[in-house]
């Protein structure tokens, strides 16, 4: 695919693994049209950052928790050419707490965000890219969590269950949309650097779980991004329905 004419949607962009995998794009040649909901400072200069190498970006300010925010988003990405790529990234973490604990205000903000913003997101994609809409084909990349596997007991089951359903998610559309021009995988990071540990009220997690790793280290926002601009590549031409765990053995 030649990325040149070709925009990959990036939700939750402005921050963290988000920011990472826009930049990686715009250097691989994508136009990039990213999503914030607060961090308009942040926002500004990665967008000033990608142009200022060349590179074409869009930050548009959208809640993939709003349904309303979500068309609004791939219409502003419709402006800069044709979508080639969608990056689910967007998602919450709320303060570790046993389940017997949560409110039914913590689990709508958890799901609607992680697993519901998803699959809008993913529903406006495919309208755009399918064969069968008329489109051109694309690839979709969900950012899931190693913690669908791991439960995150006493600390944020709702989390894991939100990831879990995205994996499920993967596997399901994956096979739905495979003959239709469109490859969807997923990425599912372990222990990584970014503010969500301190987001979730632990922002010496990094530090205490490090040890914990085979590789006795925390991964980078980077390295999680590498990963997702190879399933956007043509180079995973015939990977589709697969979840690739950046986790450093965890």
């Amino acid at each position: 695919m030649d990325k040149t004419d070709k925009v990959l949607v990036v939700t939750g962009g402005s921050r963290g693994i988000g920011r990472a995998v826009c930049l990686r794009a715009a250097r691989a040649g994508w136009r990039v049209c990213f999503s914030y909901v607060a961090a308009k400072d942040a926002a500004d200069a990665l967008v000033r950052e990608i142009e200022g190498h060349g590179g074409t970006a869009l930050a548009v300010r959208s809640d993939v928790a709003v349904e309303a925010d979500i068309p609004a988003l791939f219409k502003a990405a419709d402006g800069l050419g044709t979508l080639g790529g969608l990056v689910n990234n967007a998602g919450v973490v709320d303060y570790a707490a046993r389940v017997d604990e949560m409110t039914f205000a913590r689990l709508d903000r958890m799901m609607t965000t992680n697993v519901i913003g998803s699959f809008l997101c993913a529903g406006e994609a495919v309208r755009r890219m399918s064969t069968r809409h008329g489109g051109h084909g694309g690839v979709i990349v969900n950012i899931s969590s190693v913690a669908a596997r791991l439960g995150a007991p006493n600390q944020y089951v709702d989390y894991a269950a939100s990831k879990g359903a995205i994996d499920t998610f993967t596997t399901g559309l994956a096979g739905e949309v495979a003959a239709e021009g469109i490859r969807v995988n997923g990425v599912a990071p372990g222990l990584i650097e970014t503010e969500i540990h301190a987001s979730g009220g632990q922002p010496d997690r990094l530090d205490r779980l490090s040890p914990l790793v085979p590789m006795k280290r925390a991964g980078s926002a980077d390295e999680v991004a590498a990963a997702v601009l190879w399933l956007l590549s043509d180079e995973a031409s015939y990977a589709t329905g697969a979840t690739l765990t950046i986790s450093g053995g965890r």
